[in-house]
């Protein structure tokens, strides 16, 4: 574990209590508030005036910030987000964009009214900038924030800010990622809150001094200045509505807003059962050269209406997969804000008092400096994210509002990062892209509903994939196809969001490009699938070195697949830096999410539906859904067979003998998830198969549930494992399956390290009561 360098502990932040925040102010910093009796006292027609006009004044700020910017990642992928905070830095109104970005917001401003509030100062006119991803705003140095204090009258009244992901801010790495960073001094500088704007005047000292550091100055010019302006309309609405309404009214508003989605999501919690739900998960390889996997785990503990999540065990801080505890917290709002908080106005500031986090220091989702960070946001922090929404989901599946119940979406963000010289007519420039087209993962599957196929991602509710003609237009590039594949989509009763692949070639140049590969999910599943669901696609990035490109296309053909070009394959690793030179094509073939429920109880018709539709391969169809098709059409009888030769090998290939069990009344059992049910028979609970009613456990005798397991080789999953995980660790890791033992119904399926955790056996998720006993 990388050692803190004494004295960076003043760039760590955290949560605060407003009141005290408020009462460390200098003097000098006068702010506004208001009285409980004025919040209190808020007719309903002018709150919910007030509230949606807040809501405009952030859209706006969203699309000043758009319109201004040149970078594809916030013109096209969206990876950006804005908030109106309150006069300590609590988020009032956040953007739809990347959520995670949430989660860091205020803990910058916190830091800033704590550290900058005498020297040098927080004045009307100023602009802070930051991407000191220990001090927040942001996730890693990547994203850079811009805030700044809205004063009326002379006193702080709120908070603006704009933060978006920048393409490249300099280190070593294409990009700003280095694979084989030991800590951040190999990566972008971070730079803590610093005085952008000044008297409402840029400061060109800084900002040369901002630029400079960058392979792509003139786009991170431009996003500088794109959010210095979405910054000054934000202030200029909000100025406009404190004007019209009266800043009591409207910091009224303000802190109303915070309370009711506090008091909302409270509401929400306390009708939920209490107990423990946990969820491991694991980043396989940490740099270059690495083979080893690396574990994240929760222990999510819901009590009456509030929320803890205990991260105690995860393994410590190492390579390139680390983010700081702002990365933590983003991974939690990442999965909060649409499962819990999807019916509730997103009043961060509120929100996040209903949950607390418990974290060892030095460890890989809360890292202390001088950690490397730069695979923050799209490794553990994403990850943190998806283990949240697994714990969230299993405990919401119980409930008869199953609408939240989700399972993994795509498990997370396959970074290729190419750079060169575009050689064109009229260009003759260097050029940087962050392939942005990863952004149409697939959806986890529900109850109720297959996953959306290629959707987006969890954490970026209105992202968007790049149009290929404007990537060829911008940079040296060749698309020979972007398609959904088949099979890519976690089997399940409702089947899992398929994913799609890329093909890219230079064009347009004459020399090698530099390529950064940064991915995870290759080895282990990162998309899991629930109640017996199986996990989406892994990922897989190859490199077709020699091939006889230039000669098809001198013959007028353009290659539809890997295997219509000669030549030799270079499996990309989980973290590399390589090249790809004219006539080579670089293919990524990203994540699709999982499945939720047992395939084989799947309707055939669907999974017919799929076939026709390009979903599922007639060869997935039978091997993992057990549905035997003719001529695109199920063939009933062959079916009903196949089904039953697959529950026989089920049987037979988890070689146990469980012993005879009676079988429970099912009428009027409580849900647990797609295939358990819990019946109380005295003062006894037992945990039942839903499917046939078998005996698994009950509180008085039981401390796990009787399960048939089997684990084999992860290809054992079916077609939709692309990848070898033994091409990329040295640990073993199986496809395991959890079965009932009496009509052989997948109640868990994973593809996991053989040492992972069996949450699945732990009778007390399930009936928390036994925990207390």
């Amino acid at each position: 574990m990388t050692a803190q360098i004494p004295g960076s502990e003043v760039f760590s932040s955290r949560p605060v209590d407003p009141d005290a925040l408020s009462r460390s102010l200098p003097p000098t910093l006068e702010v506004h508030t208001v009285t409980q009796e004025q919040i209190d006292s808020l007719d309903p027609l002018t709150y919910e005036v007030i509230r949606h006009r807040l809501w405009s004044v952030t859209d706006e700020m969203g699309e000043a910030l758009k319109r201004m910017s040149g970078s594809p990642i916030v013109t096209d992928a969206n990876d950006f987000d804005f908030a109106i905070s309150d006069e300590i830095g609590q988020e009032v109104q956040v953007g739809l964009y990347n959520t995670m970005l949430v989660g860091a917001v205020d803990l910058a401003i916190y830091w800033t009214l704590q550290h900058r509030s005498t020297s040098p100062g927080i004045t009307e006119g100023d602009m802070f900038l930051c991407n000191d991803p220990w001090v927040g705003g942001g996730l890693h140095q990547s994203d850079v924030m811009v805030y700044q204090p809205v004063f009326h009258e002379g006193k702080l009244f709120a908070w603006t800010s704009a933060i978006c992901h920048e393409p490249d801010l300099g280190g070593s790495g294409l990009g700003s990622f280095d694979p084989s960073a030991q800590d951040v001094f190999s990566e972008s500088l971070p730079t803590p809150p610093i005085k952008v704007v000044r008297d409402y005047e840029l400061q060109r000292d800084v900002s040369d001094a901002w630029v400079r550091r960058s392979r792509v100055p003139m786009l991170v010019g431009l996003d500088l200045r794109a959010k210095i302006g979405a910054n000054t309309v934000g202030r200029n609405r909000l100025l406009a509505v404190i004007e019209q309404y009266g800043a009591d009214t409207v910091k009224a508003v303000m802190k109303r807003m915070m309370a009711d989605a506090e008091g909302r999501l409270r509401g929400k919690l306390a009708a939920l059962p209490d107990g423990t739900w946990k969820a491991t998960g694991y980043q396989d390889q940490s740099q270059i050269g690495d083979r080893g996997i690396h574990k994240i785990t929760v222990a999510m503990t819901k009590s009456d209406n509030h929320l803890t999540f205990d991260f105690t065990g995860t393994d410590p801080q190492t390579g390139v997969i680390n983010c700081t505890y702002a990365g933590m917290r983003g991974g939690v709002m990442l999965a909060l804000l649409p499962i819990l908080a999807g019916d509730i106005p997103w009043s961060a500031g509120g929100l996040m008092r209903c949950f607390d986090l418990v974290a060892e220091e030095g460890t890989i989702n809360n890292a202390t400096f001088p950690a490397a960070v730069s695979r923050g946001p799209i490794g553990p922090a994403w990850l943190t994210g998806t283990l949240i929404a697994e714990c969230l989901s299993q405990m919401l599946d119980r409930s008869v509002d199953l609408g939240s119940v989700q399972a993994a979406c795509c498990g997370t963000w396959d970074t290729a990062v190419i750079a060169g010289v575009d050689e064109r007519p009229e260009q003759s420039v260097p050029f940087l892209n962050i392939m942005m087209e990863p952004m149409a993962g697939g959806y986890g599957a529900r109850p109720a509903a297959d996953g959306m196929d290629t959707g987006g991602l969890f954490c970026v509710p209105m992202g968007r994939i790049p149009d290929t003609e404007m990537t060829e237009f911008l940079y040296p590039l060749l698309t020979l196809w972007r398609r959904e594949e088949p099979d890519s989509g976690g089997p399940g009763r409702q089947r899992g969001g398929v994913s799609a692949s890329l093909a890219i070639t230079p064009y347009g140049t004459s020399l090698p490009m530099g390529l950064v590969l940064a991915s995870a999910g290759k080895a282990v599943a990162q998309n899991n699938g629930l109640a017996g669901g199986y996990p989406g696609n892994t990922g897989v990035e190859v490199l077709a070195r020699g091939t006889d490109l230039i000669e098809q296309f001198a013959a007028g053909r353009i290659p539809g697949s890997l295997d219509d070009l000669a030549g030799g394959r270079e499996l990309g690793a989980c973290y590399a830096e390589s090249y790809v030179a004219p006539g080579e094509v670089l293919y990524m073939h990203w994540q699709g999410g999982g499945g939720y429920g047992d395939p084989l109880l799947r309707d055939p018709s669907a999974v017919a539906a799929d076939f026709r539709e390009g979903k599922v391969t007639e060869n997935g169809a039978e091997t993992v859904y057990g549905v035997v098709l003719v001529d695109g059409d199920v063939d009933a009888g062959r079916t009903a067979r196949r089904r039953e030769e697959m529950r026989t090998e089920r049987r037979e290939r988890s070689g146990s003998t469980p012993s005879d069990a009676p079988t429970l009344e099912l009428a009027g059992a409580r849900r647990l998830d797609d295939n358990l049910v819990e019946v109380t028979i005295g003062d006894t609970r037992a945990i039942g198969c839903a499917q046939c009613g078998r005996l698994l456990g009950d509180d008085k005798n039981n401390t796990t549930l009787e399960l048939a397991r089997f684990e084999g080789p992860s290809s054992t999953a079916g077609p939709q494992v692309t990848s070898d995980p033994a091409e990329y660790v040295d640990a073993p890791v199986v496809f395991r399956q959890l079965c009932c033992p009496g009509c052989w119904t997948a109640i868990y399926s994973g593809i996991v390290p053989a040492d992972h955790p069996d949450h699945a056996l732990d009778l007390a998720r399930l009936l928390p009561a036994v925990a207390q006993r």
